[in-house]
């Protein structure tokens, strides 16, 4: 059967062609016919009138997009940094609030770094200042519930600082850019007071979930609904299509912080997952460094054989903080010999905090502390919503 479609590029022997349909199938060349070449487009800017009586709210995007469209000149999906291109991809965000967009970063999600949260933290607190009433982030999702939990430690916020991304581009049936930037946009302008991420709750397009900044983690690799609450529930919820926003009452509410940033933060820290064999020489690898979070297992555990290193860093003036590789449940080092040896070579317990939580709060804390006995009970605190005292039964 006879396809039409924009050719792309040719790879491994095939041509890549997009259709009409958004997706891109791999032919061989010999198998396709020019039919004509497509002329040059000069992008036209679209004009845009906001509405001054609804609120405003700030868009800081980090590379991931909130409105993409696609070229079929090209075959490529192109990214929207300003409130032109986003309210004419997703004409609905105009009912929701007026928009002023800050490009701050364009880069693929693991290429954060924490320089580049510092950075962040401060444009938001700017706009804050500058009377947004609320923030939205847009932002790769491999590594956004890393830099929820950060911007969560270095910026008190009296107004919703909420990060969305999209797992589909915008040139796929199915993409999810588009009711997870307007879900965003609705949870921005709520009663919500502290930092979210808001996706696809479901896989089908009913809802999305509002998730605790320092309690989320992506669980999938491509589905919609791929980001989880874990140890508790999401914060709420925006019914789609009628954006009707739903939080819990332990969801903290706008107003209640005063604004503040406290933006420092210590590089010199890692994350390290135990796995059985693992050598002593790759923990002696770190060696100098500041602050080191163990994801160990079960209960928060390693093998014996590396606890004599872990007391070396330690008495060197590393903080250690365990952690567990379980999705549920929290470390508790007094249970075995080994969780006790461990305590007693100055192994700090984590909680049921996430790994990757704990390592930014490691960051976070040990630059803002005043000294190390402060840094200890601020990582066994309860800071911002990253840990709890019980756990509940199932979660």
């Amino acid at each position: 059967m006879d396809k039409k479609g924009v050719y792309i590029t040719e790879r491994d022997r095939m041509a890549v062609i997009k259709l009409d349909s958004g997706y891109n199938i791999g032919v061989p060349p010999v198998s396709c016919t020019l039919i004509s070449r497509a002329a040059p487009v000069t992008p036209q800017q679209p004009q845009i009138v906001q509405d001054d009586k609804l609120p405003t709210l700030a868009i800081v995007s980090t590379g991931g997009t909130i409105a993409s469209r696609i070229d079929y000149r090209t075959g490529s999906v192109t990214s929207q940094f300003n409130a032109a291109d986003i309210l004419t991809a997703i004409p609905e965000l105009k009912e929701i609030a007026n928009y002023r967009t800050i490009p701050l970063a364009t880069i693929l999600s693991e290429n954060m770094t924490p320089p580049i949260w510092q950075e962040l933290a401060r444009a938001i607190f700017h706009e804050i200042k500058g009377g947004a009433r609320g923030i939205i982030v847009t932002h790769g999702t491999d590594t956004m519930a890393y830099s929820a939990a950060a911007i969560s430690f270095m910026v008190d916020s009296p107004v919703p600082i909420v990060f969305v991304g999209s797992q589909r581009s915008a040139d796929r049936p199915s993409s999810d850019n588009a009711m997870n930037a307007v879900c965003a946009a609705a949870a921005a302008t709520s009663d919500l007071g502290e930092v979210a991420v808001v996706m696809h709750g479901t896989t089908n397009d009913d809802a999305c979930a509002i998730h605790r900044g320092t309690r989320v983690r992506k669980m999938h690799t491509s589905r919609r609904d791929a980001f989880r609450s874990l140890g508790t529930e999401p914060i709420g919820t925006v019914e789609y299509p009628s954006r009707k926003v739903t939080l819990t009452p332990d969801a903290v509410r706008r107003g209640t912080r005063e604004p503040a940033l406290h933006d420092a933060l210590d590089p010199h820290c890692a994350l390290v997952q135990f796995f059985p064999g693992m050598s002593a020489n790759l923990l002696k690898a770190y060696d100098g460094y500041h602050g080191l979070v163990i994801a160990g297992t079960g209960l928060g555990h390693t093998s014996t054989t590396l606890i004599p290193v872990l007391k070396q860093l330690a008495d060197n003036g590393t903080l250690i903080v365990m952690t567990s590789q379980c999705m549920h449940g929290r470390v508790c080092d007094r249970v075995y010999d080994t969780g006790r040896d461990l305590l007693d070579a100055g192994i700090i317990e984590g909680g049921d905090t996430l790994p990757e939580v704990a390592l930014v709060k490691l960051m976070w804390v040990l630059a803002n502390a005043p000294d190390r006995k402060t840094a200890v009970g601020m990582m066994q605190d309860c800071l911002k919503g990253e840990c709890t005292r019980r756990s509940t039964h199932g979660l």
